[in-house]
């Protein structure tokens, strides 16, 4: 077990399945503290996961966690939820923003409110989240923000486009991730000299879990998530001096850096 996360609070959203939960037992074992969040708090036969069983997961392997429950879409659970984790396990030092809701439908025919909930999941809670992390992150001279985007935030090649381009309802999903991609850039510039990394990370191809299986993601061509994972305990651990304002795909990101050795 490494201890490059000793002493130190990490909080990650959509902890109860997939991405979110590879992750936060992936900075537990390295040390960290892990507060847990994601709506779906008590096992239930409509989903896969819950936040208890990964709290278990993690504490039954020596690791340290606490669970709070929001729902992220809406302001008022975000700051409910740090509030509530800052008085159990102290002010973040690591903020991975992971909790998305994705709908996939022609942009002809999208539902405004649908639309809305997108960009409340994927932009704005991550603002809003590291809103509230930031204070501490700069009295401390140091703090890492981690934002989990896609490859679909990337411009279509075009015309002629692809059938999965013209298909496969991507538009409003990839507009929210591109929002996000220039978001962490301009937070990266403006924390720089706080001593704060910002980075987002994005599977190269689909990865195999719970989510992507539900919008029929990950059939086939699919990423192992242990790639994902380390990408991100790797942003979520490096230096902020130089480990900053990274938008890295899995594939190219960790041959840069040699993993695995």
């Amino acid at each position: 077990m490494t201890t490059s996360c000793e002493g130190k609070v990490a909080l990650v959203t959509g902890t109860s399945r997939g991405l979110g939960k590879a992750i936060a037992q992936r900075l537990a074992a390295s040390g960290a503290t892990v507060a847990l969040t994601a709506r779906t708090a008590e096992p239930d036969p409509r989903y896969t996961g819950s936040l208890h069983e990964t709290l278990a997961e993690i504490t039954g392997q020596g690791g340290s966690a606490v669970a709070v429950a929001a729902d992220l879409s809406r302001p008022d659970e975000r700051e409910r939820m740090f509030a509530e984790v800052v008085e159990q396990v102290g002010a973040p030092d690591i903020l991975v923003n992971n909790a998305a809701v994705t709908f996939l439908r022609p942009l002809d025919t999208f539902p405004d409110k649908r639309v809305r909930l997108m960009f409340e999941m994927h932009l704005m809670a991550p603002l809003h989240l590291a809103q509230l992390a930031v204070p501490a992150m700069r009295e401390r001279g140091r703090g890492w923000i981690l934002n989990v985007t896609s490859v679909a935030a990337d411009l279509p090649d075009g015309p002629p486009f692809s059938d999965f381009d013209t298909s496969a309802g991507f538009g409003i999903y990839g507009a929210a991730k591109a929002a996000l991609n220039r978001l962490t850039k301009s937070l990266a510039a403006e924390l720089f000299a706080d001593g704060i990394a910002v980075n987002a990370a994005a599977p190269s191809r689909p990865v195999a879990t719970p989510g992507a299986g539900t919008l029929d993601l990950a059939k086939t061509d699919t990423e192992d998530i242990e790639l994902i994972t380390h990408t991100a305990f790797t942003l979520c651990t490096g230096d902020p001096t130089t480990m900053t304002g990274r938008i890295a795909h899995t594939q190219p990101f960790l041959r840069e850096i040699g993993w695995p050795s």
